[in-house]
């Protein structure tokens, strides 16, 4: 099954910012475009919209005066559903509500041919409720763009419980023929990109209410350490909260409430506040004319240590002692089989974060985990009231003298970047397990759709395929409610891992 032919026509209905976006992509891409909208005089004032932006494109040298002139001719708005009668593809961008999209889609099943595809761009029903009151569901697809839809290459082909392959075929290679890099995936909630990114917002989320950390200091730590564009406080208040956290709550409900996916109280009373993010003035963050941001605690300067012990090598921070030694700081390297750790002057550990605590041990500062320990400028340590200040001077001093800045946060189970990493990996994991996309699928969606640095199956591969698994034993030990417990499918893989190299 190929991508539509050029000269079909598609129709979008339903013309906010999603819907004008996906009938830009159609109408560069070379279709004849018909415009409808319930409300009188919409359409007109989306072609109107859209064709100026095409004119700013034309300014931006990214099409030619001519290319805008035959695309401007070839977007047409609608007065009634029966104009799109001959289209081969309607994609509806309507309100996100189950009976507005079914009761729409009956209406146009009615107007259109029965070899006609139907999509719907919803980014939290299910496409299979979607369709259920359709006399072809199997002609339904989603299409979920992503905002703005000209410029994000991700869409998400979504197949419902009824959807005919070759429906998720045409839709998947008319995506890519539109310029775009679509990826399958099942109909499950969230699909891929708002499935597995939930923990990205929640383990901030957990610090921040375990007052392990403020939301600056988390921020800083996942975009410095962990390579993320934006931190989660920051990237929440540009998403809107209350977008955001109605996302969450869908994905949560419709796994039948997997504490894996429950909302965060802080972010409840943000939105039941009316501090919406940056639309609204306030979130998490004050954007209100004068408002100062608030900087990321970053401790003061320390002496770094004379020498280091590392006992068992560091795992995925074994770059670390390239770094250390090249610093001018002495590595005294000694195998050891009970642990993978830099033993420092005072007598004290700098450990990895594993997922366990400083608290249950005699003197432990742990560190966080980094995308790129070369290219980090800030690491995260984590100490316990009862570790020596000494030590924490010590382990602080030591990544100073390495180029970083240092914030030390409370003794917080699987710190900032660690957990949050081992939790994307092990949704992915687990989605792959229950058929929700590929490895690849995935990937590709996580990097394109969220910009994250590397796919959760990238990082997985990289950290090794045991490193997610044991953290989250580890920080399920400390919080036994479930939220944290591997998945069978992580732990297949790491057991799987384990066995091949011969470590089990």
């Amino acid at each position: 099954m190929t991508a539509l032919d050029l000269s079909s026509p598609v129709a979008v209905v339903g013309t906010g910012t999603m819907g004008q976006g996906i009938a830009q992509v159609a109408l560069v891409a070379g279709h004849t475009v018909r415009l409808y909208d319930a409300v009188p005089g919409r359409a007109r004032e989306a072609a109107a919209a859209i064709g100026a932006r095409l004119d700013r494109l034309v300014e931006k040298d990214r099409l030619t005066g001519a290319e805008r002139d035959a695309a401007r001719a070839r977007l047409l708005a609608a007065d009634a559903l029966t104009e799109l009668a001959d289209c081969a593809l309607v994609v509806e961008a309507v309100l996100e509500r189950l009976d507005v999209k079914q009761e729409l889609l009956r209406e146009l099943e009615g107007v259109v041919g029965d070899d006609c595809l139907l999509a719907t761009n919803t980014s939290s029903l299910s496409v299979t409720a979607v369709g259920g009151a359709l006399r072809v569901p199997g002609r339904l697809v989603g299409l979920h763009f992503f905002n703005p839809a000209p410029l994000m290459p991700l869409v998400e082909v979504v197949s419902g419980f009824a959807t005919d392959v070759t429906s998720a075929t045409r839709a998947y290679e008319t995506a890519r023929a539109w310029g775009k890099t679509p990826v399958a995936c099942a109909d499950t909630p969230g699909f891929i990109v708002n499935r597995i990114a939930r923990p990205f917002y929640a383990e901030a989320f957990a610090v921040y209410e375990s007052q392990g950390a403020d939301p600056a200091t988390i921020d800083a730590v996942l975009r410095e350490s962990g390579g993320f564009r934006m931190g989660a406080f920051e990237l929440t208040d540009l998403i809107g909260q209350d977008v955001n956290e109605s996302v969450t709550h869908s994905v949560w409900q419709s796994f039948f409430q997997d504490v894996r996916f429950t909302p965060s109280l802080a972010q409840r009373r943000l939105v039941e506040s009316g501090r919406h993010g940056r639309k609204s003035g306030q979130g998490w963050y004050d954007y209100r004319e004068g408002a100062e941001r608030p900087e990321p605690h970053t401790a003061e300067r320390e002496a770094p240590p004379a020498y280091v012990v590392a006992e068992g090598g560091l795992g995925p921070a074994s770059d670390l002692l390239a770094l250390i030694r090249e610093a001018g700081i002495q590595v005294r390297e000694e195998d050891e089989d009970h642990g993978t750790r830099l033993v420092l002057p005072s007598g004290g550990q700098l450990v990895l974060a594993d997922g366990q605590t400083s608290v249950e041990f005699r003197d432990v500062v742990y560190f966080d985990l980094a995308l790129d320990y070369r290219g980090a400028t800030r690491i995260a340590l984590s100490a316990s009231r009862d570790t020596s200040p000494r030590t924490v001077a010590e382990a602080t001093g030591l990544f100073q003298a390495l180029g970083k800045k240092v914030s030390v946060i409370g003794d917080v189970p699987g710190m900032i970047v660690a957990r949050t990493v081992a939790r994307i990996v092990d949704l992915a994991h687990d989605a792959v397990a229950k058929g929700a996309a590929t490895e690849e699928d995935i990937d590709t969606a996580m990097r394109l759709g969220v910009n994250y640095p590397l796919g959760p199956f990238e990082w997985s591969r990289r950290l090794g395929g045991g490193w997610a698994c044991s953290l989250l034993d580890n920080l399920h030990e400390c919080d036994p409610s479930g939220r944290y417990a591997p998945s069978l499918a992580l732990y297949r893989h790491a057991y799987a891992t384990d066995k091949r190299e011969g470590t089990s």
